[in-house]
């Protein structure tokens, strides 16, 4: 078979992509099973050979598993894109992407060195377990929470902004009361700007600490500021959340046929324009 032949084999290719992108079949359940295993191995491969003290014989066992691995992994990439209904959009694709960049740290590695151990990157593909499982309803909760994250990516930047700001201004505050003292540990501005950072965020090294009674001041008042403000991210991400749940179940809430508005259950009447809702509506 010529390389043009093989390259518009679309039998062959129908077979792969069934193995390889179906996990509804047996073949493709194994192999994405088989993948799986193959990633928790390689990630426990790459762990273990960063620990100190094995001998050269068993750090060549475990260079020689990298390399399996990495071949795998480079053919089962080539596969996809050879199987794909559309390899262009494989390979932009978020797995298209991280199916890539997986194989890549250990080429680059024998430039750069240490780059290989990147290849615990590997672990985002273990994402592929919900397809085995069928966890689909997991994923749909994820998805939510993707877009509720990205919907509030504008609030938490405004937000992150005041925090710079507000650890700029404590840092230099505490450098202006702490930094001409005896024995100090505020010796500059970045440094001061640092444990605004450490206290603000609840973090607490303990590797700087104020000395003066108005020092101590501040920085018991920045720590009771931590506790407030660490809150609102988490409150803002809560609450459109909140909101892109409740509109998505009354999106799958039954609608009046006359003004398309989501009808409370087992209502007579629609609440909003007043049509009638026949009982066959909320007969199933």
């Amino acid at each position: 078979m010529s390389i043009k032949e093989f390259l518009h084999n679309e039998k062959l290719k129908e077979k792969l992509s069934v193995i390889i992108f179906e996990s509804d079949t047996k073949a493709g359940k194994a192999f994405d099973v088989a993948l799986l295993v193959a990633i928790f191995a390689s990630i426990v491969v790459v762990i273990i050979e960063s620990m100190s003290g094995w001998s050269p014989l068993v750090k060549t066992i475990f260079t020689v598993l990298e390399y399996v691995f990495t071949f795998f992994f480079t053919m089962e990439y080539l596969c996809r894109l050879y199987c794909a209904r559309t390899p262009r959009k494989y390979a932009l694709s978020f797995y298209g992407i991280v199916d890539l960049v997986s194989t890549l740290p250990l080429y680059i590695g024998w430039i750069f060195g240490s780059a290989r151990y990147l290849m615990i990157i590997r672990t985002f593909r273990l994402i592929r377990v919900f397809r085995v499982f069928k966890l689909f309803s997991f994923l749909e909760e994820g998805d939510l929470l993707m877009k509720s994250l990205v919907l509030s990516a504008r609030k938490i930047l405004v937000f992150f902004l005041f925090i710079v700001i507000m650890t700029i201004t404590l840092g230099s505050l505490m450098y202006m009361v702490e930094g001409h003292t005896e024995n100090t540990q505020f010796t500059d501005v970045p440094t001061s700007i640092y444990w605004a950072i450490v206290t603000m965020t609840t973090v607490g090294y303990g590797d700087i600490a104020p000395i003066t009674p108005a020092g101590r001041t501040l920085s018991a008042i920045v720590m009771l500021m931590g506790y407030t403000i660490m809150a609102v991210p988490t409150g803002i991400v809560s609450a459109q959340f909140i909101h892109d749940n409740q509109m998505r179940k009354d999106e799958k809430k039954t609608k009046c046929p006359e003004c398309g508005c989501p009808l409370p259950n087992r209502s007579n009447y629609c609440p909003h324009c007043g049509n009638e809702i026949p009982l066959s509506t909320w007969i199933k």
